[in-house]
């Protein structure tokens, strides 16, 4: 299933664009008028409900949202200076360095989308209590249980990002909200889900596919369970483990959810259909038009990509993988040639790709010299996502925001912690598919995970190295596995929290700041100017 872009008009606001799958058979076409609008059908449902998930998408894939904030302050990916620019005031080194400000991009964007996404429940919420939009009791229970858990599924982006941030559930209340604290927080969304999950539809596909169902519902229940040490100060690593068996009890039992059996089937053009994918956000380059909607090719490749692919905009060439990050793949692991692009080039023709500067073989190398200075050749390319002959500068693929690898690793990670035997076969599982060719490297075992991580930690760029290593990181090697999985996925900053090291490692032309405050993003200035009831974060 893909989407288009609808609009619903009521009696209080413009909801902006919406989620659909067929056109509206009515002589306004895209707009709803409200007092025509009862929803009584799961078709006419989807109009409604899906108007509050377009700020995921949004929040997640615009210019400068929560994947860049994810991914380019980590250890994994860099996005240095270009020949052809990419230094735009400096905003990606400070993401690299961690030296970003209450003024840059990288803090404004993912706050202002995912209160959009907030605002946008609230509304809804609202017209639906005050009967302006007219739903029946038997439909009004599930569909308040899914909004009320979409609302709490932004908030996980907050506490994650920023941590004390407000509280808004109230549509008609204009007074300035008040700061909660992280606990508050993190308390509001366990408990939102706790309070409306068995009302949620079991249903994992067809109008609920893109929508948060009760299996998307313990996901994020689980997500919040396994970072409760971090944000709350008190593991909750067993609660993890409840959350994702009621997932896996459901898959199990039903085989509506497994492993695709070759991870490159779950990133394809059409994967609407993955048994992986618990929670997606849809996407179609027809009817989602954001020129940076989805724009991972545009984004990684360099022009001369063009003549491979054939898009119809020249890319640009920007994002890379850190060195240290691939030399950290086993060579036999078919995710290092599944998800990054590298060696020689061809055109779509079969013919060698050639430098458009020197006429030389277009060949994307592994080095990168520096966060100041690169070549277009320098440093593999994202490429985890298929990219479609043809496409224009945004993708048609769907993006999987929880997928049921990461359940099983999330399950295995807090049964590891616990000090729990079993976490090695459950890394073994999803491991297994990637060494189809040399099926014995796919075992590993809880003490393997139990090791330091595999990544050759210190500075390596031509201004200066050292020699860090990865021995001393508690799991070290179970967050490799993560790395290795869930690259490109945006998700990266909040793994390396976890495990102690966003702070504490260097890589690259990052140094290790050994600062903490660093670990939450601070709140925009813009906000705080705005609004008196705020305070900077520690640190900003």
């Amino acid at each position: 299933m893909k989407t288009k872009i609808v609009y619903i008009f009521t009696a209080f606001a413009i909801v902006t664009g919406l989620f659909a799958c067929t056109d509206l058979k009515d002589a306004s076409y895209g707009q709803v008028i409200s007092e025509k609008f009862n929803p009584t059908t799961e078709e006419e449902i989807s109009y409604l409900v899906n108007a509050a998930y377009v700020p995921w998408r949004e929040t997640m894939l615009l210019w400068n949202g929560v994947v860049r904030t994810q991914e380019l302050c980590a250890d994994q990916d860099v996005l240095p200076a270009r020949p052809n620019g990419w230094v735009d005031g400096g905003i990606y080194k400070r993401w690299h360095l961690h030296t970003w400000t209450t003024d840059d991009d990288s803090a404004l964007q993912p706050w202002e989308r995912t209160y959009t996404g907030i605002n946008t429940c609230n509304r809804l919420l609202s017209q639906i209590e005050d009967g302006v939009i007219n739903v029946t009791d038997e439909i009004k229970t599930p569909l308040i249980a899914e909004l009320k858990i979409l609302r709490a599924s932004y908030y996980y982006i907050l506490v994650d990002l920023y941590g004390n941030v407000p509280i808004v559930t109230d549509f008609k209340d204009t007074s300035l909200p008040k700061q909660s604290t992280r606990k508050e927080v993190f308390n509001f969304i366990i408990t939102e889900i706790n309070d409306n999950i068995n009302d949620l539809s079991e249903t994992p596909r067809g109008y609920y596919y893109g929508r948060i169902n009760k299996w998307g519902a313990y996901t994020l229940l689980a997500k919040m369970h396994l970072n409760a040490g971090v944000w709350i100060d008190t593991p909750q690593w067993q609660k993890c483990i409840d959350a994702c068996d009621e997932v896996i009890r459901f898959a199990t039992a039903s085989g509506e959810y497994e492993l695709e059996e070759n991870q490159k089937d779950i990133f394809v053009t059409k994967n609407e259909n993955s048994k992986e994918i618990i929670f997606a956000l849809p996407f179609d380059e027809i009817y989602i038009t954001d020129w940076n909607a989805f724009d991972f090719h545009m984004y990684t490749l360099a022009s001369e990509s063009q003549q491979t692919y054939q898009f119809t905009n020249v890319p640009w060439g920007g994002v890379c993988a850190i060195p240290q990050f691939i030399e950290s793949f086993d060579s036999d692991d078919a995710r290092l040639q599944d998800n990054f692009i590298f060696g020689q080039q061809y055109k779509a023709s079969g013919e060698i790709l050639t430098r458009s500067d020197n006429g030389e073989p277009f060949i994307y190398t592994k080095d990168v010299p520096d966060i100041d200075r690169s070549d277009i050749v320098d440093g593999y390319r994202w490429g985890k996502f298929e990219y479609a002959i043809g496409i224009t500068n945004r993708l048609s693929n769907d993006w999987p925001l929880f997928r049921y690898a990461d359940v099983l690793l999330m399950k295995a990670e807090a049964m590891l912690r616990l000090g729990q035997s079993g976490a090695g076969e459950l890394v073994t599982q999803v491991r297994q598919r990637a060494f189809k060719s040399n099926p014995e490297k796919a075992v590993v075992t809880d003490a393997q995970l139990q090791a330091g991580s595999l990544y050759d930690y210190g500075r390596r760029d031509e201004k200066r190295t050292t020699f860090e290593g990865g021995n001393d990181i508690l799991y070290g090697r179970f967050l490799d596995e993560l790395g290795w999985e869930f690259t490109q996925e945006g998700r990266r900053r909040q793994d390396m929290i976890r495990f102690g090291v966003f702070s504490t490692k260097s890589w690259f032309s990052h140094d290790a700041t050994n600062d903490k405050n660093r670990d939450l993003y601070p709140i925009p200035n813009s906000a705080l100017l705005t609004n008196s009831n705020l305070k900077p974060n520690p640190g900003y």
